[in-house]
């Protein structure tokens, strides 16, 4: 496909802003390999692509598997994604598992069903990852997915917590990365309509109106149309936390505070989320292309 030069610059700026989240959080490192989940939408689409462009100019080694959770929904066109990663040359496993039909037994008809069916799904995932040998999985989160997620911890859950780009699995067995972490939801769905993804639609949270992630999603778009850039400053607020002027007394030694006495704050994060800042090679578009491990 011949893309324009519109389309060519916006791909330029989601890969460096893909290189330099994956740089800010050490995602991707020297013999990783990565079980990245397609779902047959676009962020799963575009997660893929810039990742392989990534990977060709790399100075590391790492392998890429493709991977989709045929969930055995009515309809579902299992044809299209092997085709399409038959077509990318890329190794790619479909696993058949009828979560579709679990999700509708269990739940009531008009009961959101993203609880249970991303439990589901990730169940599925973690085992296919053990299976291959993965020991990152990364996932299509883009920055408005963390953002809307934040709001809805803080509105619907008491908790002032997102949806962080880098994170270990409860079991400890496996990274989860977010390589989208960066970018902005309305830039991926400008490359996947030039790129003409073959999209397929979700029905089981695809169809339902009555999510409370639509309503933070329709917020935030009315906030960002009325004060332009808000889902940026939100975006950019989760990365310069201060615990002294929040009030988690886990964070911060609010008892010990006392006059002329100085206390550092507590940075009271996982220490794979601070990993030590790689080169700013991910982003940069003129390194030289080195081997990688094909798949």
């Amino acid at each position: 496909m011949k893309l324009s030069n519109t389309l060519l610059r916006l791909r330029k700026r989601l890969e460096s802003k893909v290189g330099k989240a994956i740089a800010d959080y050490n995602m991707i490192e020297d013999g990783d390999t990565i079980l990245v989940c397609i779902s047959g939408g676009k962020d799963s689409y575009t997660l893929l692509s810039l990742l392989m462009a990534l990977r060709e100019r790399a100075p590391i080694a790492f392998r890429l598997i493709a991977m989709n959770l045929d969930q055995k929904q009515p309809g579902f066109p299992a044809e299209v994604l092997p085709a399409y990663l038959e077509q990318l040359g890329i190794d790619y496993r479909i696993v058949e598992q009828d979560t579709y039909s679990v999700v509708r037994t269990k739940l009531p008809a008009g009961k959101t069903t993203c609880s249970l069916c991303s439990r589901l799904r990730r169940g599925a995932i973690y085992r296919t990852a053990k299976e291959l040998g993965a020991n990152k999985i990364a996932l299509g989160n883009h920055r408005d997915d963390i953002v809307h997620t934040l709001f809805l911890n803080l509105l619907f859950g008491g908790q002032l917590k997102a949806m962080p780009p880098k994170l270990v699995t409860d079991d400890g067995a496996h990274v989860l990365i977010r390589p989208l972490a960066y970018c902005a939801e309305s830039d991926i769905a400008r490359l996947a309509r030039g790129m003409a993804y073959p999209i397929i639609p979700c029905n089981l949270c695809g169809a339902q109106d009555n999510l409370q992630r639509e309503k933070i999603r329709a917020m935030m778009a009315d906030w960002d149309r009325r004060f332009p850039g808000r889902t940026e400053a939100v975006f950019s607020a989760l990365q310069k936390v201060v615990p002294s002027h929040l009030a988690d007394h886990s964070l911060f030694d609010f008892r010990g505070l006392r006059p002329g006495v100085e206390l550092a704050a507590v940075a009271g994060g996982d220490p794979v989320l601070d990993p030590q800042r790689q080169a700013d090679w991910w982003s940069a578009p003129d390194v030289v292309p080195i081997r990688v491990l094909r798949s």
